[in-house]
């Protein structure tokens, strides 16, 4: 219990942190520290969406970046047709990003292990190659948006207003909302379908309808994030959804820490710091980055968060280690 108490107080502290960070930045003049911040959350609430299905659902996905895209280009060509208010473009980027995820993940789940990785990345390649024939759209070269989206007609949610916090708002209800679905039942049922799935069957439950219905929530947050990258950005490009951006993805939360509390969010800091970094060091700075993650996988295995709390490791169902214990 004091374990995960101490990472609770860990992640308030972060929290904290960020919501200081708008005020003090500019009294010490970086303010450009701002915009890597803002980046990481963007990246933070992608990975807490795919971790649900990693972590959690032991669902290794390598196209989640295409639903980052989807909900970006949703909110973007909505934008563009005369829809300036921002929750009418987010209803719009979760439903398309929603339905995406629902009809891929209806056939990529009929797969398992390195067959549903396969099929993922063919999907996520599928809407690259979509977005790219967008020619009305930018195609290639992506589109630049001359006006912004807007709350009931206020600049809140743009660059220069609160997008900050608005952005730090969504990434905490992205990590609480996951957060508790994940230790609810629903999400103990992932847990013991990863685990031991023909169990999980025998007990009645429908191991296809419960990683369906994960795979779709996390699109739709995946696609939230989309939405508020091409607001921060004003700017979308089909290289959103590059398998390469789904890597990334999967690097950090494989690096913050397989289903745990924090993980994705630790991750996502830990990217941003170290491409900022070694990048000032460095041109070509994953060449770098790439032994440092073998370090990090040979000697952390559980990621940041074993770093961090050494006995605090990715998340299991008891239902999977004791005989007819109830989910």
């Amino acid at each position: 219990m004091m374990r995960v108490d101490r990472s609770f107080l860990v992640m308030a502290l972060i929290f904290a942190l960020l919501l200081a960070a708008p005020f003090v930045l500019p009294l010490v003049e970086q303010t450009y520290l701002l915009s890597l911040l803002i980046k990481a959350m963007l990246l933070a609430i992608a990975a807490i969406s795919l971790d649900l299905l990693v972590g959690h659902g032991g669902m290794v996905s390598l196209g989640h970046a295409a639903f980052v895209a989807i909900g970006a280009y949703a909110a973007a060509i909505g934008l563009e047709s005369g829809i300036e208010n921002i929750l009418a473009l987010l209803v719009l980027a979760v439903l398309v990003s929603g339905l995406f995820a629902l009809v891929t993940g209806a056939l990529a789940l009929r797969t398992s292990g390195v067959y549903f990785l396969m099929i993922t990345l063919a999907f996520g390649q599928m809407a690259y190659f979509t977005l790219t024939s967008l020619a009305p759209y930018g195609g290639d070269d992506g589109l630049t948006l001359w006006s912004m989206a807007t709350l009931f007609g206020s600049d809140v949610v743009q660059n220069g207003g609160q997008l900050y916090l608005v952005i730090l708002l969504t990434l905490l209800a992205s990590w609480w909302g996951v957060h508790r679905l994940s230790n609810a039942r629903f999400g103990r049922v992932l847990r013991a379908a990863r685990d031991n799935p023909g169990r999980t069957e025998i007990m009645g439950f429908s191991i296809f309808r419960y990683r369906l219905t994960a795979y779709v929530i996390a699109g739709m947050i995946a696609a939230v994030s989309g939405l508020l990258t091409m607001q921060h950005a004003e700017f979308v490009s089909p290289a959103m959804a590059a398998w390469q951006r789904s890597g990334d993805l999967l690097v950090i939360v494989v690096l913050g820490g397989l289903g745990t509390r924090n993980g994705a969010l630790l991750g996502a800091l830990f990217l941003v710091l170290v491409e900022e970094v070694l990048g000032s060091i460095f041109h070509e700075w994953r060449l770098l980055y790439g032994p440092l993650l073998v370090l990090m996988a040979l000697h952390a295995k559980g990621g940041l968060s074993d770093l961090l709390f050494p006995a605090h490791g990715p998340e299991t169902t008891d239902a999977t280690r004791a005989n007819g214990e109830q989910i």
